[in-house]
């Protein structure tokens, strides 16, 4: 804090005050705003000419290259570290907490979606997560899902850090960087499904029923979406994302656009046939939604999808192209 001014001793001679000797005396002078103005044009016009003779630039880097692969594998690790987390256990609720907190850290309310569902175990409870910005009350435009649970196996150990691990640390990442940008971020809805997996075999009533919940309830405002991406099993280390050949085309040429802008087409392609995942009730209800999901991982619903088998370059890879299609192509 500043004190007062210091005056010397011969300031005030004959009971007046000379001005001009308090000036010279003060220890901390505060020039009139004209001297300040003056002072101030020569320095900027040198901080213009280092930028002209440095190439110095004030902007900052876009929005997708915000995206860390390191802070999306740090929330993989965290979820692995639970344990394998199928619908109804202990862990999953774990999960829940976790996922609702990091996204609270980060500016976004997640609102718990309970529903009950006949399965060949009988009747379970499921809850999705779905998030919203603040406290957005409109509408959203546009879906970002992943599920969280992993598949109930009896004989082994499954803890999923592919298969219900990685686009969910994908998700809470995407979460962050999109707060940076508030008007975009309102525009969205990231949705966490429960029960993905079926406890035995795919079929019309075993398996993806978060979704299916999720898109009877989304019925009626369908078509307020301009669309969705649905990320599952995307850190694969040996990257190679698989596209359906069903998928939207609008949404798949741009991925692909935005994969070759950012250098990394070669991690996407077509699948040889069709995948049933949580993105098949979103487009049977009219909201056009596509799957990044690298389809050729070994471990799958094996003991081996572990920590080891993803890497954060890959979680990197699928983010970053991911918001740079919402950027540029979905929200533009």
């Amino acid at each position: 804090m500043l004190s007062a001014v210091s005056v010397s001793a011969g300031c005030k001679p004959a009971g007046r005050t000379d001005c001009k000797s308090m000036f010279r005396t003060a220890r901390y002078f505060n020039p009139p705003l004209s001297w300040r103005i003056w002072n101030f044009f020569p320095r900027a016009l040198g901080l213009a000419a280092l930028v002209s003779v440095y190439g110095c630039s004030f902007r900052t880097a876009p929005l997708w290259e915000e995206f860390s692969g390191a802070k999306a594998f740090g929330h993989v690790q965290h979820l692995v570290e639970l344990g394998p987390r199928p619908a109804g256990s202990e862990a999953l609720e774990k999960s829940r907490i976790y996922i609702a907190d990091q996204l609270k850290s980060f500016g976004w309310t997640t609102t718990r979606s309970e529903f009950s569902a006949s399965t060949p175990r009988g009747m379970m409870t499921f809850v999705n997560l779905v998030a919203r910005f603040g406290n957005q009350e409109g509408p959203a435009q546009f879906l970002l899902c992943s599920h969280y649970d992993t598949k109930t196996f009896d004989a082994i150990r499954f803890v999923g850090a592919n298969d219900g691990g990685s686009s969910t640390g994908l998700l809470i990442e995407m979460a962050r960087v999109l707060a940076i940008n508030p008007a975009l971020a309102a525009k969205v809805e990231l949705v966490f499904f429960d029960g993905e997996e079926a406890f035995e075999n795919f079929t019309a009533t075993d398996g993806l029923y978060g979704s299916h919940h999720f898109a009877s309830e989304l019925r009626e405002l369908a078509k307020n979406f301009r669309g969705g991406i649905l990320f599952d099993m995307i850190g694969d280390k040996s990257l190679q994302v698989t596209l359906s050949p069903d998928s939207p085309i609008d949404l798949a040429r741009n991925i692909f656009a935005a994969a070759d802008a950012l250098g990394q087409r070669a991690h996407f392609t077509y699948f040889g046939g069709g995948i049933t995942d949580d993105h098949t009730p979103l487009n049977e209800i009219g909201i056009p939604v596509i799957d990044l999901i690298d389809f050729d991982f070994p471990p799958w619903h094996t003991a081996e999808d572990t920590l080891d088998k993803i890497s954060a370059e890959s979680l990197e890879i699928v983010g970053r192209v991911a918001l740079y299609d919402v950027m540029q192509f979905e929200l533009k």
